[in-house]
């Protein structure tokens, strides 16, 4: 095999092994993706049946409602005008209330959102209790 022979084979093998592997990769990645998306987006395109996804929203005033078995909860999440109802079963997240900002991970089954984790978020301005009103003055050595 002549040199220049020997330089396409394994610049063809390289390229062999590189495409592969981002095959391999997109496909692992592929089944553990989930897509985010708002009630509006679920609105507008309709609802992906038993893909794993995240929806993200407000949870609707007054919509929070538990079960008789004290671990399911029903409640809706809201973006705008469209709702989507979701069910979740575990202990919600200390953060999670109604007004408040809530990802939940899960599929669809039919119209309702069921939901495997549940991911409180709060406004830039949350505190912890136990740091609220004991926030770290820094003065100058000036002043000293």
């Amino acid at each position: 095999m002549k040199p220049k022979q020997q330089r396409l084979f394994l610049g063809l093998a390289a390229v062999a092994a590189i495409v592969g592997s981002g095959f391999l990769a997109m496909s692992a990645i592929g089944e553990k993706a989930s897509f985010f998306y708002s009630p509006a987006d679920i609105a507008k395109d309709g609802v992906p049946q038993g893909q794993a996804i995240r929806l993200g929203g407000m949870v609707t005033g007054g919509s929070i409602k538990k079960a008789a078995d004290g671990v399911t909860i029903d409640f809706l999440v809201h973006d705008g005008p469209a709702k989507v109802p979701v069910r979740f079963r575990g202990i919600p997240p200390d953060l999670f209330k109604e007004n408040s900002g809530v990802v939940a991970e899960g599929r669809f089954e039919g119209a309702t959102f069921v939901a495997s984790n549940l991911l409180a978020k709060h406004d830039e301005r949350y505190m912890p209790p136990q740091m609220d009103g004991k926030q770290h003055k820094t003065t100058t050595l000036a002043a000293q």
